[in-house]
């Protein structure tokens, strides 16, 4: 592999050491450099003007997502203005780039810090002369110089990339790609990966970069390997790398849709072409009629009880979903117009297909942001479903025989072109009358389609309390247009069970119901079976993995705090994040959890809100009514610790939000012994039963509390002292807010988090107030720059933040007034 961008990249680098002492002159040039070539200069400081640069930045210009014509014509500015007697490269094999939104090393110059930039100087002017001359010195300087870098704002695994841009053969780029590859003992040799497995971790520090780097040089030059050096290393890692993500893309589906009115997408866009580009719905039929010579039949086939005609229908969808995609627009009604990008694309059926898994992925999210409060809505599950085959299972044995399960409706025809639920009770409506609001049968229409996932498990139903049989889903939603009943809409199931049971529980009256959230109900229907079944239906799940560099990414924590906050939950087994509303405690609990597991495994984790009727019934045990009379039921916590006590090689964790709303003492009852750290495993008698409970040592419980309620009395003290106490504090001066900020890039945004900031230091001065009752950061979290305006900064100011303010100081009006006007100015 020849990487002719090395001698090109290895002399700018070496050029650009001269201008470590006039930067005005280089930040000149860099302007000249984007003049000469017509591309906009990218944004490099919060305002328009470049006021201080580094060196691995202006490397970082033209090594993000940008396309190799932009990066050959900006090459081709810098060896003209540079005087770079190096061919300009076209070919980057072998070149990682950074992520657009992350394209600098340095705050913008209201975060950063005053020498960062100098700092980076001096780290590129070390690591020049370290690849130049290997010796202990220069190694103890480039050591310094990394190290100082190192804990920098903007600075992680991109330092490392910086690095191998200016020297490739001396220095590992240590990017995602690279790190996957190098950890994998396919790749590398066992010893190696054992070595490095703990240092790439998070982004090390100097001692072991070099070690990392030491240690794969040796191993490349030993020539075991095809990839020889640091630049054969990246590029086999990206075209590996590439590789498995095509084959995972293919397994997760990434096929062209069956979706039969996808074939609509092009003759539509080309009959409104020939018409001017715009055109009635009727002008556009009738020329795509004209220009595909369509037969009759196909023009006046009709579906269902009303005879709506198919053609009609399919070109409406077709329509519905390319005005999605932007290539219609629909601001005149009835009159499509094509966009700019509508009068030139030609679509493929893959780019057809896209566009249709796109329309129903926007419209099944329905989600304003993907901030995830909860920490594992990408998590997969296996979720219940109790099914009706059928009117009185009439469907039933032919399920059971065939090996799958059918739902009705079919003459709305193939549920998967439906992009909404909406416009699956329209349908019904055209075929069945619109006597109905047909909601629920929309709802499991739906559901159906999108959400019963293979490895589900179905429990066949006939009346209010028969249960039929068990299954496991084993396909996505199939649509046989072959059937003669309307039971066309089909899942493959695998029937693990056939009998004729009764259940105490009355079964919903609707044809699909996802039964999982009520544990109780699933439970009773799962003992139906315990002695019978065939297939263990707890599969184990495969958990996105969850560490500390993924906590930190996600909450705005410093790293020594998070390190605090782990070894005193380990060391007390129970712990209270304390904290004033809107610092993150519930975003940062289930985070925590995961964390420590380094998996998002939602089986060990659980999480309850107390309130002043939760009580030791719900905790632990009560008698509960039921259908006989009274029956014990357990508690949320005692099934807990049943679940934990059993897996005892792993952690579990109990998570209590609002804990202080509770009546403590009556909740936890005889508990109060038992969830002390030096008493884990030790039994005592329960109230209700003649059982003796423990609590597992492997079970943490962490608790949230609210320090700025001042309605609610203080912890009873014999639990108190059962806990570690942690104060989450507002997280505006850490690391990863001050990247947020800058990624926003918004004036008014800043003004008012400094305003909020400088507000923060007379609440927390303030005698009646205190730092527990400070504004927490997630006022202001979940933002892009594109949904941030005007409008958001001034509901959440008039509508949250002052309403906080009146009740913080109620008898203080002046003080409310002088800081609602300083918060309004900010935005002005």
């Amino acid at each position: 592999m020849q990487y002719d961008w090395i001698d090109f990249y290895t002399e700018f680098a070496t050029k650009l050491l001269h201008f470590k002492t006039d930067r005005k002159t280089l930040i000149q040039k860099i302007y000249a450099v984007y003049d000469a070539t017509g591309i906009s200069v990218p944004k490099l400081e919060s305002g328009d003007e470049i006021i201080d640069i580094d060196p691995f930045t202006i490397f970082g210009t033209f090594n993000k997502g940008i396309t190799n014509t932009n990066r050959i014509a900006i090459l081709n500015g810098i060896a003209s203005e540079f005087e770079i007697s190096a061919t300009v490269p076209s070919n980057f094999d072998g070149i990682p780039v950074l992520n657009n939104l992350k394209a600098t090393f340095y705050g913008f110059k209201d975060d950063r810090k005053a020498n960062d930039i100098d700092n980076l100087w001096s780290l590129f002017e070390v690591a020049l002369a370290l690849a130049d001359n290997d010796t202990e010195d220069n190694r103890q300087k480039f050591s310094n110089a990394y190290d100082k870098v190192h804990d920098q704002l903007c600075i992680r695994w991109n330092i490392t990339m910086a690095l191998y841009w200016i020297r490739p053969y001396t220095f590992i780029n240590l990017d995602s790609r690279n790190r996957w590859f190098i950890s994998n003992a396919q790749n590398m040799p066992g010893e190696f990966v054992v070595a490095a497995e703990k240092k790439l971790k998070k982004v090390p520090y100097a001692a072991d970069y070099l070690e990392i780097k030491d240690l794969c040089k040796k191993v490349l030059e030993a020539g075991q390997y095809e990839y020889k050096s640091f630049p054969d290393l990246s590029y086999m890692a990206w075209v590996i790398s590439e590789k498995v993500n095509q084959e995972k893309s293919i397994e997760k589906g990434k096929k062209t849709s069956k979706a039969e009115f996808l074939k609509w997408f092009m003759p539509l866009l080309q009959a409104l072409r020939d018409l001017g580009g715009s055109a009635t719905p009727v002008e556009a039929r009738k020329k795509i009629i004209e220009n595909e010579h369509l037969s009759d039949d196909v023009i006046n086939e009709t579906r269902g009880k009303t005879k709506v005609n198919k053609f009609e229908n399919e070109v409406a969808f077709a329509r519905n979903y390319l005005v999605g995609a932007g290539y219609i627009d629909k601001s005149v009604r009835g009159v499509w117009t094509l966009t700019e990008a509508g009068k030139s694309v030609e679509l493929t059926a893959e780019m057809a297909s896209d566009i249709f898994k796109k329309g129903v992925s926007d419209a099944k999210s329905k989600k304003t942001n993907d901030s995830d409060a909860l920490a594992d809505s990408d998590v997969d599950t296996i979720h219940y479903w109790i099914y009706a085959p059928g009117q009185n299972a009439d469907k039933w044995e032919e399920c059971y025989k065939n090996g799958y399960m059918l739902l009705g409706w079919g003459e709305i025809g193939d549920l998967g072109i439906f992009s909404s639920k909406d416009e699956m009770k329209q349908q019904m409506k055209q075929e069945y009358g619109d006597s109905s609001s047909y909601k629920n049968s929309a709802h499991a229409t739906w559901q159906f389609v999108h959400d019963i996932k293979v490895g589900d498990i179905v429990f066949a139903k006939k009346g209010n309390n028969g249960i039929l049989g068990k299954g496991i889903v084993e396909s996505d939603y199939e649509y046989d247009a072959d059937r003669t009943d309307e039971y066309s809409n089909v899942r493959k199931v695998n029937w693990i069970n056939k009998g004729n049971w009764t259940i105490n529980h009355q079964a919903p009256q609707k044809t699909l119901t996802d039964i999982t959230p009520y544990s109780d109900f699933v439970q009773e229907i799962k003992d139906l079976f315990e002695d019978d079944d065939m297939v263990d239906d707890e599969q184990e799940l495969t958990y996105p993995e969850y560490t500390a560099e993924n906590f930190l990414d996600d909450v705005y924590m410093s790293e020594e705090d998070y390190s605090r906050l782990v070894g005193l939950l380990r060391n007390k087994k129970n712990i209270i994040l304390q904290g004033a509303p809107g610092v993150g405690k519930t975003y940062a609990a289930k985070r925590l959890a995961y964390s420590m597991m380094g998996v998002k495994d939602i089986e060990r984790v659980m999480m309850v809100q107390f309130h002043q009727s939760y009580s030791y019934e719900d905790f632990i045990m009560g008698f509960r009514p039921s259908s006989t009379g009274f029956e014990l039921k357990k508690g949320a916590f005692y099934n807990f610790c049943k679940k934990a006590e059993i897996d005892s090689d792993n952690e579990y964790f109990f998570i209590i939000d609002e804990i202080n709303r509770g009546n403590l003492s009556k909740i936890f009852g005889e508990l109060f012994m038992l969830i002390e750290n030096d008493k884990r495993g030790n039994a005592l008698q329960l109230l209700y039963s003649d059982e003796k409970f423990a609590v597992p040592e492997n079970v943490y419980i962490i608790g949230m509390m609210n320090t700025a309620d001042r309605s609610l009395a203080m912890l009873d003290y014999a639990l108190r002292r059962r806990f570690a106490f942690f104060d989450i504090k507002p997280g505006f001066e850490t690391p990863g807010f001050r990247e947020y900020r800058m990624a926003l890039d918004n004036e008014k945004f800043n003004k008012l988090i400094s305003c909020v900031e400088n507000l923060n230091g007379v609440i927390a001065s303030d005698e009646s107030l205190g730092e527990g009752f400070c504004i927490g950061h997630s006022y202001f979290c979940n933002l892009q720059p594109d949904t941030i305006n005007d409008d958001w900064l001034y509901g959440v100011l008039e509508y949250e933040l002052i309403p906080l303010l009146k009740e913080y100081w109620f008898d203080e009006p002046m003080k409310v007034k002088d800081w609602s006007e300083n918060l309004r100015s900010a935005i002005k």
